[in-house]
């Protein structure tokens, strides 16, 4: 496909979606919910990109 075509395709659409002010605003404070849920998704996945530990011998 032509470059420009491509880039002709994505400016008419990004011109056809609704945009609220402020709608995208980066700058905004993320949620707490948010930053929770994040930073829960981290410690998941480094758990599981950790090899595992040998489970603790009981004694008697």
């Amino acid at each position: 496909m032509i470059p420009e075509a491509h880039l002709y395709v994505h400016h008419q659409r990004t011109t056809e979606l609704p945009h609220a002010p402020g709608e995208l605003n980066s700058a905004e404070e993320p949620s707490g919910m948010r930053v929770r849920l994040g930073w829960t998704l981290v410690h998941v996945g480094l758990r599981l990109a950790t090899p595992g530990r040998p489970a603790p011998a009981f004694s008697s």
